[in-house]
């Protein structure tokens, strides 16, 4: 028997209002637009897409951050999008997010040590020896020395304010952490280091992962599942080496055929993503991808495609998939 999902997205839209010189609203900008998927126990489940999809609104929302238009989300069974600010700070410490920048999510007047031992006060009843011993342990087991504690965040490199940022995350051992562009601004050998490290602490801590990036190779290495969005919409979800294997949807075929490539061929060299996203204030009439589509037919201009399954595990919202 299938095991439940820890979350699951039903049709979440955000829309922030579009106003004049005048304050008066003339539209809105839909930046998540029905969005829907399920995430299992255990999963790491990677979010790609062009910068303005709705990838961080989708991950914000989840955790609250961007209140939802519509829509709802069931987290552990418990469905979480129309709990009171009150009763949605039980739940922060199982559903947890990792701040794309670092550094902005650490107060700068912070030791790394008030840093970690925050919510600790905030969200348990641990005495002040406890609260130390947590924190030492906690410093441990994302690869930083003791003597990072009386640090401020300015004093330490971008891949261990990531670190530090993580020991926050841990210390409330949550179900299910949203990782934000977990490597922007690293270099490559950083990236490497930490990227072991949330494979490290996913077996460690039993974690689940929503993985926001726009870098496909490393959603390819870290991820179970892959989520295509473009415009508010998942356009395309399917395990990960199925989709990069057979990719159906023209906006997912044209983003594989973007990555550097030494030697070889690619299935989808053929695709070529031309333009800029139209404005999502202004969305066009049908696919909304077919302004930029290079297999665009009539028919795109009539029809939005709904998410709809190919074959097991693999959906796609396009009228010429399959």
């Amino acid at each position: 028997m299938r095991e439940a999902p820890i979350l699951k997205a039903d049709r979440l839209s955000r829309h922030f209002p579009v106003r004049n010189a005048f304050g008066i609203r003339t539209g809105a900008v839909r930046a998540l637009d029905g969005v829907s998927f399920e995430v299992a126990p255990g999963e790491t489940l990677g979010i790609v897409g062009e910068s303005g999809c709705g990838k961080s609104t989708l991950g914000k929302a989840l955790v609250g951050i961007h209140p939802l238009s519509g829509g709802a989300i069931v987290f552990e069974g418990e469905e979480i999008s129309r709990l009171s600010g009150r009763e949605r700070r039980a739940v922060a410490p199982r559903l947890q997010y990792c701040h794309q920048d670092p550094g902005n999510s650490l107060d700068p007047r912070w030791t790394v040590r008030r840093s970690l031992e925050e919510p600790l006060i905030v969200h348990t009843e641990l005495e002040a020896a406890e609260r130390v011993i947590r924190i030492r342990d906690l410093l441990r087991q994302v690869g930083l020395p003791q003597t990072h504690l009386d640090l401020y965040p300015h004093e330490l490199s971008g891949g261990q304010q990531r670190r530090v940022g993580l020991a926050r995350i841990l210390a409330l051992h949550p179900r299910l952490v949203v990782l934000d562009e977990p490597t922007s601004g690293l270099d490559m050998s950083v990236q490497a280091t930490v990227l072991k490290l949330f494979g490290e602490l996913r077996q460690a801590f039993a974690l689940t992962y929503l993985f926001i990036s726009h870098d496909l190779s490393v959603v390819r290495m870290m991820c179970d599942r892959v989520a295509v969005m473009y415009l508010g919409r998942i356009v395309e979800i399917a395990p990960t080496e199925t989709l990069f294997r057979a990719p159906q949807h023209p906006y997912t075929q044209s983003l594989l055929a973007a990555i550097p490539d030494i030697g070889g061929r690619r299935v989808t060299d053929t695709f070529t993503l031309e333009g800029e996203p139209p404005d999502p204030a202004r969305l066009p009439s049908g696919c909304r991808f077919r302004t930029r589509c290079p297999r665009a037919v009539a028919a795109c201009a009539e029809t939005d495609p709904a998410l709809r399954p190919l074959r097991p595990d693999h959906a796609a919202a396009c009228l010429l998939a399959g």
